[in-house]
């Protein structure tokens, strides 16, 4: 019988995640071998992640329940429900997996999952995470800054934005069969954003291997914009010269613009942007300006009318 161990368990302050995993303990040990064989290797989350070190980047606010991020997440090639994603991606398949990186640079490639791991000591960030609707979190994410990625392809010298695909595979994915959005999805970042070191590119949280509904096997972070801008499951990055075309700024161009930083004085045209909910609390709390990480990044966007480029 598989049971987890005291030592297994992350910080005492933190919503118990043992609690939430029990269940684990009711497989018999014949079984749960049985089932670890027949999926791909590192096809399920909760496999650690080890040798790794803390971030100077870290906050230091109390973190989000790992129930709350694994079961409250905005997937939509799953559903719109911000419930079902947990259910539904339970079997999607993170194995083999490829990102191809191309465009204009120097050195275009295909990594796979194994190689991608390998580029950078991974270290553990937490960072808050704000969405456009009103909540926010703050999540253990696991990762290293996609600088690192961007290193080994060299941009050319017109390459002025990142694009960045996700995969839309109808056959595992039941929300592509709706068309919510113009799938595949895609976001974009401007190349300086893109290469700062608070941009994560994202294998897992908590310590652990990503969840399938969190955006397996690989994702990006970007700390101070909402959390649409963090594009999940990638299977392509392009630099271009070009700005990209992002998957909600064309469906709603009057909503969600490409930079999407957080901004309190923006209201989004349906609800107002200034307070926010922490998710397993009450009460709100005032928005933060680029969500709190202004000083390391407001310098990008001196000069520009915030209000206009939203």
């Amino acid at each position: 019988m598989l049971i987890r161990k005291p030592s297994d368990i992350r910080s005492s302050e933190i919503t118990g995640k043992s609690a939430y995993l029990d269940r684990r303990a009711f497989l018999t040990g014949a079984a749960a071998i049985a089932a670890v064989a027949a999926l791909p290797k590192i096809a399920l989350a909760n496999e650690k992640i080890p040798n790794l070190s803390k971030s100077g980047f870290s906050t230091t606010e109390k973190q989000t329940s790992y129930k709350d991020i694994t079961n409250y997440n905005n997937f939509y090639e799953f559903s719109t429900d911000k419930y079902e994603p947990a259910a539904l991606a339970k079997n999607f398949r993170t194995r083999p997996w490829t990102v191809k990186v191309d465009g204009d640079v120097q050195k275009a490639k295909t990594f796979d999952i194994d190689s991608l791991l390998k580029l950078s000591t991974q270290e553990e960030r937490i960072y808050r995470h704000r969405c456009v609707e009103g909540w926010s979190m703050v999540i253990p994410w696991v990762g290293y800054s996609f600088s690192k990625l961007i290193e080994q392809v060299q941009p050319l010298g017109k390459a002025k934005y990142v694009e960045f695909t996700s995969i839309a595979d109808a056959s595992q994915m039941p929300g592509i069969q709706r068309g919510v959005l113009d799938w595949p999805y895609t976001e974009g970042l401007r190349l300086d954003e893109a290469m700062h070191p608070l941009t994560l590119l994202v294998f897992g949280l908590y310590g652990e291997t990503l969840p399938n509904q969190d955006g397996a096997p690989i994702r990006i972070h970007v700390p101070w914009k909402y959390g649409f801008k963090s594009a999940k499951s990638i299977v392509r990055i392009r630099f271009t010269s070009s700005q990209p075309a992002t998957a909600w700024n064309k469906s709603a161009p009057n909503e969600y613009g490409f930079y999407s930083n957080v901004n309190p004085k923006v209201d989004h045209p349906r609800w107002s942007q200034a307070r926010e909910r922490r998710i397993g609390e009450i009460f709100k709390r005032e928005t933060l300006m680029f969500n709190g990480y202004g000083d390391q990044v407001a310098s990008m966007y001196s000069g520009m009318d915030l209000k206009k480029n939203f």
